[in-house]
């Protein structure tokens, strides 16, 4: 919108320093809508823009729908191709395969890629660096990426932040800086920690569980003639936090080390990962079973035979929380090597030796196997 002052002159568009969005003061369903009267307030105290809903969700811990769809994430995204700059896709490393922007060489059109793995701090403090830079450059390519370098960072350690702006400079080379992920990867949670390096400033950005915060660009100058761009986080439909209540978020959205668990399992039997998922050791050898889930989601083991009617009795009780109205579907797997069944946007399972096995997800959510990321 264009704001009008008393006297009507025109002043600028205003936007939310928390989301992008346009400020605007007629639509309450809309993106960027603020009260006309708290705008006025606002700007007569040169207070810091935020609309209403990044100001309840900052505050109060609340979320509210608006009207942006996928192809308007699309069609911010494919702006990028104009621009001559450095693209720095931000994954979240504890859900890599649900990280993934799908065609995501379409959109850069010959810039060069960053990718960047964030949330390090999660996974186990044994597993190395290097090793997880190996194994997600064979991952990228496997997926048709071909990324400049791989960054493995923590947008919760000052060091690894500085480290990464580093080689941010190194690689942009006084271009702009464009960063694009999926939602709930932490973009905005790591641009915010960018910013607090450099000036001080300390959650400029809204940041939250929920899948979708950042609604529309956001810019940040990095000198007098470039700018660092955050970029709405895109839908991957496959993740499980699309599917979760708001209260169940915290399950798949861990916020410190998880802690996994081995479980030793003999043939026909099953584990429930909380209501949301089962995993059913079908024929093998006794072996060790871990578990890479959120340290809140509980697991329970029981016999295969009669696990269907346990999880129609128990699901949301016993086995919580669970995705209402949701049925699990069965995707079967014969594993011949040390292998992880992800969940998409949940967590995995690492099966050690040879074995059949089945996985039960939401219908919707993506099922996979992958070279094993751990041991």
């Amino acid at each position: 919108m264009v704001y009008m002052n008393e006297t009507e002159q025109i002043i600028e568009e205003l936007y939310c320093i928390g989301c992008g969005s346009k400020i605007q003061t007629d639509n309450k369903e809309g993106m960027g809508y603020l009260p006309s009267g708290a705008l006025k307030k606002k700007i007569e105290n040169e207070e810091e823009l935020y609309c209403q809903r990044c100001f309840r969700l900052r505050h109060y811990n609340e979320i509210a729908d608006v009207s942006l769809t996928d192809d308007d994430f699309l069609k911010l995204l494919t702006e990028i191709g104009s621009h001559d700059a450095l693209i720095v896709n931000v994954i979240d490393i504890f859900d890599f395969n649900g990280s993934l922007i799908p065609g995501l060489h379409r959109f850069t059109s010959g810039n060069d890629v960053l990718l960047v793995a964030n949330k390090k701090d999660i996974l186990p403090h044994s597993l190395k660096v290097n090793k997880m830079k190996q194994w997600l450059k064979e991952q990228a390519h496997s997926a048709g990426l071909r990324p400049k370098d791989v960054v493995v960072t923590s947008a919760h350690n000052q060091e690894d932040v500085r480290e990464l702006m580093t080689i941010i400079e190194k690689y942009r080379k006084g271009r702009d800086v464009y960063i694009v992920g999926v939602t709930n990867v932490g973009k905005s949670t790591l641009i915010n920690a960018i910013i607090k390096v450099v000036t001080g400033d300390s959650d400029v950005i809204t940041t939250s569980r929920f899948p979708g915060t950042t609604l529309d660009k956001i810019e940040i100058p990095l000198d007098e003639e470039s700018v660092l761009v955050d970029t709405p986080g895109i839908i991957h439909r496959g993740q499980m936090a699309h599917y979760l209540e708001a209260r169940d978020l915290k399950y798949v959205s861990p916020r410190k080390e998880i802690k996994p668990k081995t479980f030793q399992l003999n043939s026909e039997q099953t584990l429930f990962l909380g209501g949301l998922a089962r995993f059913d050791y079908i024929q093998g050898e006794k072996q060790g079973i871990t578990a890479y889930f959120d340290n809140e989601l509980e697991i329970h083991r029981t016999k295969l035979a009669g696990a269907t009617e346990f999880y129609d009795k128990h699901a949301g009780e016993l086995l919580k929380p669970a995705v209402k109205g949701s049925k699990l579907i069965r995707k079967e797997f014969s594993i011949k090597e040390k292998s992880d069944l992800v969940i998409t946007g949940l967590g995995w399972i690492r099966v050690a030796e040879r074995g059949l096995v089945a996985v039960w997800a939401p219908e919707g959510v993506d099922i996979l196997v992958r070279k094993a990321l751990i041991g």
